[in-house]
C-alpha cells in the first residue's frame, strides 16, 4: 500500500505496462491466421502483389513505392536512418503493412566473426549460436530484421567459392550447426532466410551457378537434412537457389518448394527467390518472357521476387487473364503476412534514426569474436613441437602480405565490417611478442596477389636474422566467396616459391593460411614443420592467431571437410559409397589414381592439439536395437599431456549390408570435451536408431534390420569398436514425415 500511496503514477504505469504486455501476447497468440485473413480481405490485387516484391536499396527503388504498398520487403538497408525513413513511408500507406528489412549477414554485422566454414571447424554449436546472436543484436539495433542466412548448402568440392559460407561436406555436422545459427539469429532479433534451397553446393565442375544432378534419395539423405534442421529450429523463410536441379531450376521447382518443403515438411513460412533468379529462368531456357517466368515461379512456390520486378509487372495481368489463380497469390501473401505478424512487426515502434553501428565492436563483442576464432583454427601439422612458440625464442620474422591485411582477414560477405576495426595478425603477434620480450621483424615478401618475387630478398634477410618465421599466406578476400570458383587451388602467384625459399634458410617456418577453403600445398606439406589453417578469422584475427601461436589457447579445431592433395581428387568426401573394387595397393585395377594417392592429405575431422589425447576401452551399449532405442558407444578419453585441452570425440557408423549401397562412414554424433592435464573421462555418444536409416527415391525412409558397424575416434579414420544389430525393418512413407518422424538431423 505504501508504494501505491506515495508513488501512484509509477505503479499505475507499471500496471498498464503489464496489462499491455498481456493484451499483446494474447493478441499475438489469439489469431495470427485470423489477423492475416482480415488484412488479406481488405487488399487489392496490386497491394497483394506488392507484398511479394523484394527490392534493394538504390536504383531501381522508388521511395514512393513503399508509400504506395508496392514493396513488401527491402534489402541492403543497413543503417537506421534509411530504415526509419522506409518505415515512416510504410505507415503512410493505405494498409500500413510494415516491410521486412533483409541483409546478407553471414558471419557478423559490424563485429566480424570467422566465416561459416571456419566456424564449422570449431565443432561447437554453442559458439555458432553465440556468433549468430551477436550478428543479430548488432543488425537489429539499426533496424534490420531479416538475414539471408544461414547457408545450409553442403559442398564436397573446394573449387566452389561459396563453400566458405557453409559448413563443409557432412550432413550431420551441417544440420547441428545450421540449427544453432538459426537459433542464434532469432535470439539476436533476426528472422532467417535459410539458403539456397536446394543442391546449390554441388555444381558441375565446382562452377558457381552451374547445374546440379543429385538423385532424389541422395537429396533426402545428404543435401536436405541441414535445411530440415533449419525448419525445426524455427527458420521463418527459405531462399530458392540459382541453379537447376536435375534439369529444373530451383526457382521454378515444385518438387522442392511445394512437395518437399510444404507438403512433406509442413513449412508455412515463405520462400524468396535469390537475386533476380526468376528473371534468370529465361536464361535457363524454361520461360520465353517475364510473364511466363513469373507464372512458373509463383505456381512452383516462390512467394517473393527478389530484384526481378517481374511479379509487380506481370502477376496482376496474369491473374486477370486467368493464367494464375488469385488463390495462389493469396496463399503467397498469406505466408509473407503470417511471418510479419509472428515477428511482431505491426506492434514494434519504428527504429530510432539516431542509432549508428559505430558503437560496435564493443569490448564484449570483441571478446566473443576472439573466443570463437580461437576454436575455429585447425592445427594441421606440428612437427617437432614447433608450436607453441618456445619461451626461449628471442626473435620472430612475420612474413607475408596477409599478415597485415585487415580487410582481407574479414573474408567475403562482411556486411558492415570495417577494416579499421580489425586487429591484423601482425599487430596481434607483435603485441603478444612484446609482452614476452621477443623482437618482431616484418616483411611482406610480395604484394597481395604475390605476382612477383621482387620483395623476396628483403624477406629472406629478415628470416635469417630471426629464430622463427611466421609466414601468413593464402587467399585474399577476392579469391573466395560468390563468383569465386577456382580451376586451380594452388597457392596463388609466387606464394609457394617464396615459402620454399623461406624453408631453405633452415629456420623453422610456421605457415598460417588465411582463406575460405583447402588449398593445394604440394611438397610444402612435407617441407614446412607447422601449418595452421586460420580461415578468415574476422575482427579479432590478430589476437586469436597470437593466442594459438604463443600457446595462450590450445588449438581444438577439426576439419569440416576433407583436405585434398590435388584438385584432381575433387569432389572429395569421406562418406562416399563403397565400390565393387575397393582400393588395393599395387593393384591398378581397383579404385585408385595412377599418379596420386586416393586418400586426402588430411581427413575430415582432423585437427591437432598441444595436448596428447588417447582413446581406450571403447564399448557398445545395448547390442540388439529396436526403432525406439539408442545406439550407445562409450570410450575413455585421456589427456596425457601437461596442458589442458579440448578434443572432439566423433562417432561414425556404417551399414555394411543394405538394399541400397550405403556410405563407408557417416558421422552420427560428436562431443567436444575439455580435459585437464592427466585427466581421463568416460564419454558416451548416443544416436537414436531412427537416425540410422536412409531414403528411397520416393521419399520413403527405411531403417533396415541388420548389423551397424561403429567407429569412435578423433577423425573420419577412427578405428572400429564393434557393431550393434537392428532387430527389425521399419519403413516410414514420406507422407507420414510431417508428423515429426526422423530425417537424420540433429534435434
Amino acid at each position: 500500500m505504501r508504494a501505491f500511496r506515495f508513488r501512484p503514477l509509477k505503479a499505475a504505469l507499471g500496471a498498464c505496462a503489464v496489462l499491455s504486455a498481456m493484451i499483446s501476447a494474447a493478441w499475438a497468440q489469439e489469431d495470427v491466421e485470423s489477423r492475416v485473413s482480415r488484412l488479406l480481405a481488405t487488399m487489392t490485387l496490386e497491394e497483394k502483389v506488392g507484398q511479394l516484391n523484394l527490392i534493394s536499396h538504390g536504383p531501381p527503388l522508388r521511395w514512393a513505392d513503399i508509400q504506395e504498398g508496392r514493396s513488401g520487403a527491402l534489402l541492403n538497408f543497413n543503417n537506421a536512418q534509411d530504415v526509419a525513413r522506409a518505415q515512416a513511408l510504410a505507415r503512410q500507406s493505405r494498409l500500413k503493412i510494415p516491410p521486412l528489412f533483409g541483409l546478407d549477414i553471414v558471419h557478423g554485422f559490424r563485429t566480424q566473426f570467422p566465416v561459416p566454414l571456419g566456424e564449422a571447424a570449431a565443432f561447437n554449436p554453442r559458439l555458432s549460436r553465440l556468433a549468430a546472436e551477436w550478428a543479430g543484436r548488432e543488425a537489429s539495433y539499426v533496424g534490420v530484421n531479416w538475414t539471408f542466412a544461414p547457408m545450409a548448402d553442403l559442398s564436397r568440392d573446394s573449387r566452389w567459392g561459396r563453400i566458405v559460407e557453409g559448413f563443409g561436406e557432412d550432413p550431420y555436422l551441417g544440420s547441428v550447426l545450421t540449427a544453432a545459427r538459426v537459433e542464434g539469429f532469432r535470439a539476436g532479433g533476426l528472422a532467417t532466410a535459410t539458403k539456397h534451397f536446394a543442391g546449390y553446393g554441388a555444381p558441375q565442375g565446382g562452377r558457381d551457378y552451374d547445374t546440379t544432378y543429385i538423385p532424389p534419395a541422395e537429396m533426402y539423405d545428404t543435401y536436405l537434412p541441414p535445411f530440415r534442421a533449419a525448419l525445426n529450429a524455427g527458420s521463418m523463410s527459405f531462399m530458392a537457389a540459382f541453379n537447376a536441379l536435375n534439369g529444373v531450376p530451383s526457382a521454378a521447382n515444385p518438387w522442392l518448394l511445394t512437395e518437399v518443403l510444404r507438403d512433406q515438411w509442413g513449412f508455412d513460412g515463405f520462400v524468396t527467390s535469390d537475386w533476380a533468379s526468376i528473371q534468370e529462368l529465361l536464361g535457363h531456357g524454361i520461360a520465353a518472357d517475364g510473364a511466363e517466368a513469373s507464372r512458373k515461379a509463383l505456381l512452383a512456390g516462390v512467394d517473393m521476387d527478389m530484384m526481378g520486378q517481374l511479379y509487380i509487372k506481370h502477376v496482376p495481368t496474369e491473374v486477370r487473364a486467368g493464367r494464375i489463380p488469385e488463390a495462389v497469390v493469396d496463399e503467397a501473401v498469406r505466408r509473407v503476412l503470417r511471418t510479419k505478424v509472428r515477428l511482431g512487426l505491426f506492434e514494434k515502434p519504428d527504429i530510432d534514426p539516431t542509432r549508428v553501428d559505430s558503437i560496435f565492436p564493443t569490448a564484449e563483442s570483441r571478446q566473443a569474436a576472439r573466443e570463437v576464432a580461437r576454436e575455429t583454427m585447425v592445427l594441421l601439422k606440428n612437427r617437432d613441437a614447433v608450436l607453441p612458440i618456445a619461451p626461449t625464442t628471442r626473435s620472430i620474422a612475420v612474413i607475408g602480405p596477409l599478415a597485415n591485411a585487415p580487410r582481407d582477414q574479414i573474408g567475403p560477405h562482411g556486411a558492415r565490417g570495417h577494416q579499421e576495426d580489425s586487429v591484423s595478425i601482425l599487430t596481434g603477434v607483435r603485441d603478444r611478442a612484446q609482452r614476452a620480450g621477443i623482437a618482431v621483424r616484418q616483411a611482406d615478401g610480395c604484394d597481395l596477389m604475390c605476382r612477383t618475387t621482387d620483395q623476396l630478398p628483403a624477406a629472406l634477410a629478415v628470416a635469417r636474422e630471426s629464430d622463427l618465421v611466421i609466414a601468413v599466406f593464402g587467399e585474399p578476400q577476392e579469391l573466395s566467396g560468390e563468383a569465386a570458383s577456382r580451376a586451380h587451388l594452388t597457392l596463388s602467384g609466387k606464394q609457394a616459391e617464396i615459402l620454399e625459399a623461406l624453408a631453405a634458410t633452415g629456420k623453422p617456418v610456421v605457415l598460417v593460411i588465411i582463406g575460405g577453403r583447402p588449398l593445394e600445398l604440394g611438397k610444402l606439406a612435407d617441407t614446412l614443420p607447422a601449418i595452421l589453417m586460420a580461415w578468415y578469422p574476422g575482427t579479432e584475427a590478430g589476437t586469436a592467431v597470437a593466442d594459438i601461436l604463443f600457446g595462450d589457447a590450445n588449438p581444438s579445431g577439426k576439419l569440416p571437410l576433407s583436405w585434398p592433395r590435388t584438385i584432381g581428387q575433387l569432389p572429395l568426401y569421406y562418406n562416399r559409397l563403397p565400390t565393387g573394387r575397393p582400393t588395393l595397393e599395387n593393384n591398378r585395377f581397383t579404385l585408385n589414381y595412377i599418379d596420386e594417392a586416393i586418400s586426402p592429405l588430411y581427413p575430415f575431422g582432423w585437427g591437432l592439439s598441444y595436448s596428447a589425447f588417447a582413446y581406450s576401452d571403447a564399448t557398445i551399449g545395448q547390442a540388439n536395437l529396436s526403432a525406439g532405442d539408442q545406439l550407445e558407444a562409450s570410450v575413455t578419453l585421456t589427456n596425457g599431456s601437461d596442458r589442458a585441452g579440448q578434443e572432439v570425440a566423433q562417432l561414425y557408423i556404417r551399414d555394411p549390408i543394405a538394399t541400397r549401397s550405403r556410405p563407408l562412414r557417416q558421422l552420427k554424433a560428436f562431443e567436444k570435451i575439455l580435459l585437464q592435464p592427466g585427466e581421463s573421462r568416460r564419454v558416451t555418444l548416443r544416436v537414436p536408431v531412427t537416425d540410422l536409416g536412409f531414403h528411397l527415391d520416393d521419399g520413403t525412409y527405411v531403417i533396415e534390420e541388420g548389423a551397424i558397424q561403429v567407429f569412435v575416434g578423433g577423425n573420419a579414420n577412427a578405428p572400429a569398436i564393434g557393431e550393434a544389430r537392428i532387430r527389425e525393418t521399419t519403413r516410414i512413407p514420406f507422407n507420414q514425415r510431417r508428423a515429426g518422424l526422423p530425417l537424420s538431423t540433429a534435434q
